[in-house]
């Protein structure tokens, strides 16, 4: 008998999951009428904010466009020069770019696999106006380090919450720690919408009216554009399937967290490296990303279980035909650079099985074996 496939990721098991509830609430939003910006969206902005622990949400389109309108609003202009990593989706880029600035690298804490606060200072210049840290694979930044320095030099921080929703360092959520935040609900994600999906979350009330003016060509009265924007609206069926899922949202993390563990468990050889906990933060494991110098073997092995893996990225940013040798910062990043040799996402999310954890968990432990 051929074992199931197990995929990396599985949006659809979570669909099943709360097949009945999300039903109904489609259902609800689709007899109501009100399709964009209404009475879900509203909802859900103000329980996520609730959940972050800031003033204000705004639903928008994307993350990419989260993150592009929350730089734009902290007056972010062309021309400006951000501060972030190699190591993320190139969407934290594009970004960047969507908002007329130049990104600019700096490399890796090896630990955290974030931004390293150390490496900041030396990049900022004239030009510098924000430092985008990314909570990368679910594990949250140094921020509180990342902040001191920001305000030292009256820089923005905007927080790419992408792949950490419901993250914390201490008690405290990340995407609460920055003048702004952007944050994805891409299907995949911890909390994820049935197609794409974003927002933005900051406690200031001038950044939260530039972005609500911004994410609706600029309106400050309804067809009135007193600045240049875009069209960026999370619709209301998304808002209703998430309003759902951020119900269930802890405990979805807390089963990742534990499958996370068994994984750990059970790779104690050093061949492979499992990702470091750092003291005082609630990694939430929107990936498990482990480590090999014989990655592709280790690769081929599970598919050979069907059991699919997946690399997250294939190649860092500035390596990339889109960016190299045109950013700066580029030259000085050998903790990024060893890193893209090595890791390998596995399979996690809260609806694997246990019979599924029990395979990935006995692959691993007779890979170690060879």
């Amino acid at each position: 008998m051929i074992n199931e496939f197990i995929p990396v990721a599985n949006p659809k098991a979570q669909y099943l999951h709360y097949a009945s509830e999300i039903d109904q609430a489609i259902k609800n939003v689709v007899m109501s009428g009100h399709y964009i910006l209404g009475p879900e969206v509203e909802a859900f902005e103000g329980e996520f904010a609730g959940f972050i622990g800031t003033s204000f949400c705004h639903g928008v389109a994307s993350g990419t466009d989260a993150l592009a309108i929350a730089l734009r609003a902290c007056g972010v202009n062309n021309g400006d020069e951000v501060i972030t990593v190699s190591h993320t989706a190139v969407a934290t880029v594009a970004a960047i770019e969507m908002a007329g600035a130049i990104p600019v690298f700096a490399d890796i804490d090896p630990e955290s696999r974030c931004i390293n606060p150390d490496a900041i200072e030396s990049l900022i210049s004239a030009k510098t106006k924000a430092v985008v840290p990314v909570h990368i694979y679910g594990q949250p930044a140094a921020m509180n380090k990342i902040m001191l320095i920001a305000r030292a030099y009256n820089l923005k921080v905007v927080e790419d919450c992408c792949q950490a929703h419901g993250a914390s360092i201490g008690e405290k959520k990340v995407g609460s720690f920055g003048d702004a935040a952007a944050f994805s609900f891409y299907p995949t994600k911890n909390l994820g919408a049935l197609g794409d999906g974003g927002a933005v979350v900051t406690s200031s009330e001038e950044i939260s009216r530039k972005v609500k003016m911004l994410q609706q060509y600029g309106w400050e009265k309804r067809y009135i554009s007193s600045s240049k924007g875009v069209n960026s609206r999370l619709d209301e069926l998304q808002a209703a399937v998430l309003r759902i899922k951020l119900r269930n949202l802890d405990q979805d993390n807390h089963s990742r967290i534990e499958l996370a563990g068994k994984y750990s468990e059970c790779i104690k050889s050093g061949i492979i490296v499992t990702p470091s906990p750092v003291i005082n933060t609630k990694h939430v494991m929107h990936l498990y990303v482990v480590e090999s110098e014989n990655r592709h073997e280790l690769a081929r092995f599970l598919a050979e279980r069907n059991i699919g893996t997946a690399i997250h990225y294939p190649l860092p940013i500035h390596k990339q035909d889109a960016y190299a040798g045109s950013v700066r910062g580029e030259n000085h990043l050998p903790n990024t650079s060893r890193l893209y040799e090595t890791i390998l996402s596995l399979p996690i999310y809260p609806e694997l099985k246990e019979e599924q954890v029990t395979r990935v968990c006995s692959a691993l432990i007779e890979w170690q074996k060879i």
